[in-house]
């Protein structure tokens, strides 16, 4: 195991771990929170709203969120968080039981175009039912910025889609392996430290990898991963 990333606000930028737990619902704490708006009822992400990427998300030892907002400011309110998007937004824990609408834009080249509504997963804020977290080989990635992909566990190498319907062990826990994702235009967005929006980056993956990149699982036995830990 090369990298652990874990990301407790949705489309917000997380925290890199060293190990951390892993629950049923994934990597404890991730996607525990997401921002949706208080008009129109859906989730945001990076989808919609790229500048969500210039914030930040962190967890303490006791579980408490701290939002960083571009500004180095922390954002402790709907209200902080209203301001800082210019919209009415709530910040919804994953114990809330409310829908989970999100939208995806129906073609990346034209953003101005039909938006698709979906349907995420109860518990964690997961696009997906069918996932609870993500594996990605740096094999798989290549040049590109691992941080795109918004990957939990990042492989040293080999090929993330060969696990495709198989169990493997990581640490302590054991995870049922799903289909490749499908990726969308969040992987083209903008982020601090500057990486560039880049359509380029989707056109590639849907020319070369049918428009998957990456793996999804559940998780069959709670446990502990750990940098280093081997795949198996």
């Amino acid at each position: 195991m090369a990298e652990i990333w874990r990301y407790p606000v949705k489309s917000l930028q997380g925290e890199r771990m060293d190990d951390v737990e892993v629950d049923r619902g994934g990597l404890r704490g991730d996607r525990g929170h997401a921002i949706f708006d208080a008009t129109t009822g859906f989730g945001l992400t990076a989808r919609r709203e790229p500048q969500l990427l210039y914030a930040a998300a962190s967890l303490g030892s006791g579980g408490e969120l701290t939002i960083t907002l571009p500004d180095g400011a922390v954002a402790s309110t709907d209200q902080e968080l209203s301001d800082w998007l210019g919209r009415d937004v709530r910040l919804r824990p994953a114990t809330d039981t409310g829908p989970r609408r999100y939208e995806n834009v129906a073609d990346f080249e034209d953003e101005d175009g039909r938006w698709e509504p979906f349907d995420g997963s109860r518990g964690a804020f997961h696009d997906s039912a069918g996932a609870s977290l993500s594996l990605l080989s740096r094999d798989s990635i290549g040049a590109w910025d691992a941080r795109r992909f918004r990957a939990n566990l990042l492989l040293e190498s080999g090929d993330d889609s060969a696990l495709a319907g198989t169990r493997v062990t990581v640490g302590d826990t054991q995870l049922r392996v799903g289909s490749p994702i499908t990726r969308c235009v969040m992987t083209t967005r903008p982020q601090p430290g500057g990486l560039e929006r880049d359509l380029d980056v989707l056109r590639t993956i849907h020319r070369e990898r049918g428009g998957c990149l990456a793996v999804g699982a559940l998780v069959r036995r709670p446990g502990r991963v750990r940098i280093g830990d081997e795949v198996s």
